[in-house]
C-alpha cells in the first residue's frame, strides 16, 4: 500500500487531497516535526532533505509536492495520459509551486504579483469551472491548494477575482477537499 509522510499543517495535505480524489488505497504516516522525526534516518532514507510530503509506493519513493502530484496523475489517473496532456499538467503544477505560491506568500512581490497572477486565472475560471476545462484534475488540485492557502493564512481581499473566488468555493466543497486541506481551517 502507498505510503504518505507528512506533518500537521504540512504540504502533505496536497498529496493527501489528491490521493482522495483518486480513491488511491494509502496509509498516512503522520510525522511529529516538532519532535524532529522528519530529521531521523528512517525518514532522510526517504527524502535526504527532511522535509514532507514523500511517499512510498512499493519499492518507489519520490518527494517534493509537485512531482508527486504528477507521478500519482500519471499512475492512478482513470484515463491514461498523452504527452500533450502529462506536459499542460506539470505545467500547471509548477506554476502553482514556482511562479503562484511564491509570488503571493513572498512578501516583497506580494503586492505587485497578486494582480499579475489572478487576473488572467480569473478570466481562465469566468470562461469553465476548473482550470483545463469542464473536468476536475491534478492542475486544479495544485493551483487550488494554494489559492485554498491564500484565503486561509493571509486573508487577501480576493473581492476583485471573483471567478477565482467562485473556484476556491467550488474546490472547497469537495469531499475529498475536506477530508485533507478543508480539515485543517
Amino acid at each position: 500500500m502507498l505510503k504518505l509522510y507528512g506533518g500537521v499543517r504540512s504540504r502533505a495535505s496536497i498529496v493527501h487531497w489528491y490521493l482522495e480524489e483518486l480513491q488511491v488505497p494509502y496509509e498516512f504516516i503522520k510525522l511529529d516535526l516538532q519532535a524532529g522525526e522528519h530529521r531521523q534516518p528512517e525518514f532522510l532514507a526517504i527524502n535526504p532533505f527532511g522535509k514532507v510530503p514523500a511517499i512510498v509506493d512499493g519499492d518507489f519513493q519520490l518527494w517534493e509536492s509537485g512531482a508527486i502530484l504528477l507521478y500519482l496523475a500519471d499512475k492512478y489517473s482513470k484515463n491514461p495520459l498523452s504527452p500533450e496532456q502529462s506536459a499542460v499538467y506539470a505545467q500547471w503544477v509548477l506554476f502553482a509551486n514556482a511562479t503562484l505560491g511564491p509570488g503571493i506568500f513572498q512578501e516583497a512581490s506580494r503586492e505587485a504579483e497578486t494582480p499579475r497572477l489572478l487576473t488572467p486565472l480569473n478570466e481562465i475560471l469566468d470562461r469553465q469551472p476548473f482550470l483545463l476545462g469542464n473536468e476536475f484534475s491534478v492542475a486544479d488540485v495544485a493551483v487550488g491548494s494554494i489559492l485554498n492557502y491564500i484565503s486561509m493564512l493571509l486573508k487577501l481581499d480576493l473581492s476583485p477575482y471573483p471567478a477565482v473566488l467562485n473556484y476556491i468555493k467550488l474546490l472547497s466543497e469537495r469531499p475529498a477537499f475536506q477530508k485533507s486541506i478543508g480539515g485543517r481551517a
